[in-house]
C-alpha cells in the first residue's frame, strides 16, 4: 500500500472515529457532533455564496500576505547574508523583532487599518516574513568558503557570485522557507479574519459560534484544514520541480 493510500486511510478512521465517539457517549455530541452531521452542514454552507466568497477572501489573504513575504524575505535575506556590514548593522534588529507574535499586532493593524483584508495581510506578512529570511540567511551562510574564494579569484563581481554561487546554495533553504511561509501563512489569515473580524473563513467560524451554530463551525474548521493540506501539496510539488537537480529530491523520487 502506497503512501497516499495510508493517508487516505488514515483520514478515514479519524473520520469514523469521530462518527462513533459522540454516538456511544464518549464525547458529548452538542459541543462534538458527529462526521455525517458535520457534512451535512458542510454541504449546506457550500450551497450558499456566501461561503465561496469567503473562501475565496482567505485564499487572498493567504496567497497576496505569502507572495509579498517571500519576496521581502528572499531579496533582504540575500542582501544580508551577502553584505556582511549590513547583517551586522542590522542582526540586533532582526533579533529583536522576530520572537514579536502576530497576534500582538492585532491592535495596531486594526487601529491602521481598520477590519479589513488589509489588516489580515499585514499579519500574515509579518509572520511569514521570518520564515523565509531567517532560512535564506542560513542558505547564504552554508555557501562553500572554497568556493567563494574560488569565485574571488576569478574575477567574478558581487552580483555574479550571488547569481551563479549563492542563489543555487541557497534555493533548498528557499524552499523550505516557503513551504512553512505558507502554512504559517494561513494560520495567520484564519486568526486574523477570526479575530480582526476581516472576510473570510475564519469571520465565518466566528459568526457560526456566536449563532451556536456547532455543526457549522467544524464544518468550517474542516475547509481550513483541507486548505492547509492542499497548500503542503502544492508547496511540495513545487519544491520536486524547483529542486529536480538537488541531491536530495532525486533520492526521494527514487525510493
Amino acid at each position: 500500500m502506497n503512501r497516499t493510500a495510508l493517508s487516505l486511510l488514515g483520514l478515514a478512521t479519524f473520520a469514523a472515529v469521530l462518527e462513533v465517539a459522540p454516538r456511544i457517549g464518549l464525547v458529548p455530541a452538542a459541543y462534538a457532533p458527529p462526521t455525517s452531521r458535520i457534512a451535512v452542514a458542510l454541504a449546506d454552507e457550500a450551497a450558499t455564496g456566501r461561503f465561496w466568497l469567503a473562501l475565496r477572501d482567505t485564499v487572498l489573504t493567504w496567497a497576496l500576505g505569502l507572495a509579498i513575504a517571500v519576496v521581502a524575505g528572499v531579496v533582504i535575506g540575500v542582501l544580508l547574508g551577502a553584505v556582511p556590514v549590513l547583517w551586522a548593522v542590522s542582526s540586533s534588529t532582526v533579533e529583536f523583532l522576530r520572537p514579536i507574535p502576530s497576534v500582538a499586532l492585532i491592535p495596531l493593524v486594526v487601529v491602521l487599518y481598520g477590519s479589513t483584508i488589509r489588516s489580515t495581510v499585514v499579519l500574515v506578512v509579518y509572520a511569514a516574513f521570518w520564515q523565509v529570511l531567517l532560512q535564506v540567511l542560513h542558505g547564504v551562510a552554508d555557501v562553500d568558503p572554497v568556493a567563494r574564494d574560488t569565485a574571488r579569484v576569478y574575477g567574478l563581481g558581487r552580483w555574479a557570485r550571488v547569481r551563479y554561487l549563492v542563489w543555487p546554495t541557497a534555493l533548498p533553504y528557499v524552499v523550505t522557507g516557503v513551504r512553512l511561509a505558507a502554512s504559517v501563512a494561513l494560520i495567520l489569515a484564519v486568526t486574523g479574519e477570526l479575530v480582526v473580524g476581516s472576510p473570510g473563513l475564519g469571520k465565518e467560524i466566528e459568526v457560526a459560534r456566536q449563532s451556536a451554530a456547532v455543526p457549522l463551525v467544524y464544518a468550517l474548521v474542516t475547509v481550513c484544514g483541507l486548505l492547509g493540506v492542499l497548500a503542503n501539496v502544492a508547496t511540495r510539488a513545487v519544491e520536486r520541480r524547483v529542486l529536480a537537480w538537488h541531491a536530495a529530491v532525486r533520492t526521494e523520487v527514487g525510493a
